[in-house]
């Protein structure tokens, strides 16, 4: 598997899954839903600061906890400080991802406590990290899909995001076989 390539359909499909959210109204956007993480901006930043906290871990930086981080998913900021902060931050993973030589190098951690004040020593390799990180992110945009369909006709339907349709290489066969 190729990690670059898979972020890079990752980021194909957010765009898609950004240009159908841009246009929403905050009503639409703060609305809340039944299932996930109940609004499209807290989905959103949810995505967001966990691919930061994934490449944190990835790259060996110290993680604070989450009452210090910047942006926090239960207080969404609005939708363009999110895509804002999430374009300066793809540079960022795409270069760890580049940069990283051993998926299989060891990483472990000290997780934060737990509901219980427990704590734990995490260990995963980085190939786990990237991977947690792709599919973490495809996991919520398939709420995010749903979110949007909720929302009912005044939301166009997002195409096809299937990974062969967007990442496979086609060329038109002839039509004289």
């Amino acid at each position: 598997m190729d990690p670059l390539k898979i972020y890079e359909y990752l980021t194909r499909t957010r765009e898609r899954v950004l240009e159908a959210i841009r246009p929403l109204s905050p009503e639409q956007y703060h609305h809340t839903f039944h299932f996930g993480l109940k609004t499209i901006g807290s989905t959103l930043s949810h995505i967001m600061i966990s691919e930061w906290y994934y490449i944190e871990r990835l790259e060996g930086r110290p993680v604070p906890p989450y009452d210090e981080w910047p942006i926090k998913y239960e207080n969404p900021p609005t939708f363009d400080v999110i895509e804002q902060t999430w374009r300066a931050q793809t540079a960022r993973v795409r270069a760890a991802l580049a940069t990283e030589r051993n998926w299989n190098r060891k990483i472990t951690y000290l997780s934060f406590p737990d509901d219980h004040g427990r704590r734990f020593h995490i260990t995963a390799t980085a190939g786990d990290f990237f991977t947690q990180l792709a599919l973490h992110e495809v996991h919520h945009r398939a709420q995010l899909m749903a979110m949007l369909r909720e929302l009912g006709d005044a939301v166009p339907p997002l195409q096809d995001l299937d990974y062969n349709e967007m990442m496979f290489e086609r060329q038109e066969a002839s039509q004289h076989l």
